[in-house]
């Protein structure tokens, strides 16, 4: 899994919690604690997926575009790091019975251990991961 996932919940929740105002790319890259390039990366990403809207000049920066019950853990695992966990294997020898057969095995056992992730993140929408956050406070 890669840190556009981390990130891109880390900026979602940011703007849900403040529903009445316009967040810079800014503000949430001090909030995660990188660089901006990187926020407005996964910002954008979120954009294009309809997440979040956004609005350019003064005043304007990045607003949350759902409901939190709306959007899940695995919605925005899908968009940002689907396919990570497979494992990256190199050239292997096809004159050979595990060269010629480890990557296709492992593919699939990867895979399906991706689809029990998705089940498991189905279970957490981000109104939940707001839930945990105000109860650590």
């Amino acid at each position: 899994m890669n840190s556009d996932f981390t990130l891109a919940i880390h900026s979602l929740i940011f703007l849900a919690l403040q529903p009445d105002r316009m967040a810079t790319s800014d503000a949430i890259s001090e909030s995660a604690c990188v660089h901006p390039v990187r926020i407005r990366k996964v910002l954008s990403l979120l954009k294009k997926h309809g997440f979040i809207k956004s609005k350019e000049g003064v005043g304007g920066g990045f607003k949350f575009a759902l409901d939190l019950i709306e959007v899940n853990l695995w919605d925005i695992y899908k968009i940002t790091s689907e396919g990570s966990l497979q494992p990256k294997c190199p050239e292997s020898n096809e004159h050979c019975i595990v060269g010629a057969n480890m990557q296709r095995v492992l593919f699939s056992i990867f895979l399906g251990g991706e689809e029990h992730l998705g089940e498991y993140l189905k279970k957490y929408t981000l109104k939940e991961v707001v839930d945990l956050i105000n109860e650590k406070q």
